[in-house]
């Protein structure tokens, strides 16, 4: 969302800045094409998810300038960027491999920004030292590159990025390099100084951890198109591709409501306690789905499939089988009891949902 600067009492129309960022990012590349809309205001910060050559890095190497629109437009802050060239625009970068220059120590990394922006060599050292206090580096202003740890690297790319006060901070993958154990701490720090960002901030990822952690806005993108947006908790509770519902950890199927039925496009229909009419989805979390051997008599669940297990893998300190059959699907169970069914490939099953675990929402 765009917003419109106030304007004072002398202003005209023409004097009024629109604020943020208006995006529309077309690239071309043989057969593929990229066209995503995006809009944020100062403050936000929208996170581009998507599967692997979905077009993310391409989006964001367009808005640095790095790779050049076929067609749409880029204006921040109302001023138009299109023909600007890179080291001209109001813009910060965090690549996924930091891009650290190795022969120069933490402290002239930070300050290569302000120095290219005209800085004296005095003043940029200064900005830098500034920011790696804020980023609990100041021990490490001399150390060069190679001797800093991933999460340590990872911040002295973000102060670099930050040092020439951008209007459009842009990061690749910002925690793809780390370990799990460095991942959990840098994204708690890496979240405290987004939220103190006054400008844009754009994240591209393939984790939908750090997504739903780091952005206010989600803009999921597959094969060049956006697919759905909105806050993580939105697309989290009503996902509108396999590929979102398998990022959120759900079942996820699509076909026309009837009342608190959902027959499927291709399958059985599926009791809600919604009540809908028309084209419609359905969700439910794996943990909702309850297996048995034999089909189960006693059973209050309102839906009931016959299954067979196609896969079997840990998830977490869990158990997920994919099941074929009725109704494909995937199950979590623990380890006992997937050991108790002695569930393994070609197993038949029989299994159940509670309508009241099923979510139906308007397709």
């Amino acid at each position: 969302m765009t917003h419109i600067g106030q304007a004072t009492a002398h202003s005209t129309p023409a004097e009024v800045r629109a604020e943020g960022l208006d995006a529309r990012v077309v690239v071309e590349r043989g057969s593929f094409r990229l066209d995503v809309a995006l809009t944020a205001a100062p403050g936000d910060v929208v996170a581009l998810l998507g599967p692997n050559g979905a077009g993310k890095t391409t989006a964001l190497r367009a808005l640095a300038g790095l790779v050049p629109l076929s067609d749409g437009h880029l204006r921040l802050d109302g001023a138009a960027l299109d023909r600007t060239p890179p080291e001209s625009r109001p813009v910060g970068v965090v690549f996924q491999d930091y891009l650290l220059f190795p022969h120069l120590t933490a402290l002239d990394n930070v300050a290569f920004g302000p120095r290219c922006r005209g800085a004296s060599k005095a003043e940029a050292r200064a900005i830098a030292a500034t920011w790696l206090e804020r980023m609990g580096l100041a021990d490490h202003a001399g150390a060069r590159p190679r001797r800093l740890s991933g999460g340590q690297a990872q911040r002295v790319a973000l102060a670099r990025a930050l040092a020439t006060r951008p209007r459009l901070l842009l990061l690749d993958e910002p925690l793809a390099a780390l370990d799990a154990r460095t991942r959990l701490e840098v994204r708690a720090g890496l979240r405290r100084h987004l939220a103190g960002f006054e400008a844009v901030a754009v994240l591209v990822t393939h984790d939908p951890l750090d997504a739903m952690v780091l952005a206010d806005r989600l803009v999921v993108v597959e094969r060049g198109r956006v697919v759905q947006e909105g806050t993580p908790s939105d697309i989290a509770r009503r996902p509108r591709t396999d590929y979102i519902a398998r990022l959120v950890g759900l079942n996820l199927y699509q076909g026309v409501a009837e009342g608190h039925a959902v027959r499927l496009d291709a399958g059985p229909a599926i009791t809600t306690t919604e009540d809908l009419s028309g084209p419609a989805f359905v969700a439910f979390p794996p943990g909702a789905v309850t297996l048995y051997r034999d089909r189960p008599s006693g059973s209050s669940a309102r839906n009931l499939w016959r299954c067979e297990v196609v896969g079997l893998e840990t998830h977490g300190d869990q158990i997920r089988a994919d099941l074929a059959g009725d109704l494909p699907l995937a199950a979590d169970l623990t380890t006992v009891a997937a050991a108790e069914l002695g569930l393994h490939p070609g197993a038949p099953v029989w299994a159940t949902v509670k309508a009241a675990q099923t979510h139906a929402y308007p397709a």
